[in-house]
């Protein structure tokens, strides 16, 4: 994967904002067939923060937990169209006082908007870290995010983030990895340590 990126769609860094505020614990597939209306309803801050959670709600009721998100949706856009102007901050911790934004939300903003070295730590990044052996007892996201931001090249940071998203997304998924395609098996883990035990296994017997 020469060229990685998000598989969310947008057209600029408010309608990502949005896409990836809505993503938690739901799928890219599922929140591209809700933004196009969403977004033509209410395209801009400003629109968003004049709409009330019910007309937000309508439109992302497909999504998970649609009711947090709609009131998150409209504090947000409330608070970047007044306080903010209507521009995102390039700033990871000033991102994160806009409501429904966390600091994963706020990594992915910074990396991909603003081309910082920012790791984004989601369920599959947190994962497939761990199975590959990047990371040894990280218990949260963020001990995740440390570990991964001293070994990763800055200039690779970005790629990682999306490489990881994406391995844990089509081949190390949660459920029933897939290492018989993974081409990254030599230098996994757990792999070469599921495959050290069954070899000892069957010496022993």
């Amino acid at each position: 994967m020469p060229n990685p990126k998000t598989e969310l769609n947008y057209r600029n860094p408010f309608e990502l904002l949005v896409a990836v505020i809505l993503s938690a614990q739901c799928t890219d597939k599922r929140i591209n067939q809700i933004t196009p209306n969403l977004f033509k309803s209410f395209p801009t801050p400003e629109a968003m923060s004049l709409a009330t959670e019910d007309e937000i709600f309508e439109l992302i009721k497909s999504c998970s937990y649609p009711q947090n998100k709609a009131k998150h949706l409209k504090n947000m856009a409330v608070m970047l169209h007044n306080e903010f102007h209507d521009e995102i901050p390039d700033d990871v911790e000033l991102m994160q006082k806009l409501p429904g934004v966390g600091r994963k939300t706020a990594n992915v903003m910074a990396a991909v908007i603003f081309h910082k070295p920012a790791m984004a730590v989601d369920t599959h990044v947190f994962r497939v870290s761990a199975r590959i052996g990047l990371v040894h007892n990280a218990k949260t996201p963020l001990e995740t995010e440390k570990q991964l931001m001293r070994h990763i090249p800055k200039d690779k940071v970005h790629d990682m983030h999306h490489w990881l998203i994406l391995h844990g997304r089509y081949t190390c998924k949660a459920i029933g990895p897939e290492c018989k395609k993974c081409p990254i098996t030599l230098a996994c883990a757990t792999f070469n340590h599921e495959k050290k035990e069954i070899k000892e296994l069957l010496i022993f017997k």
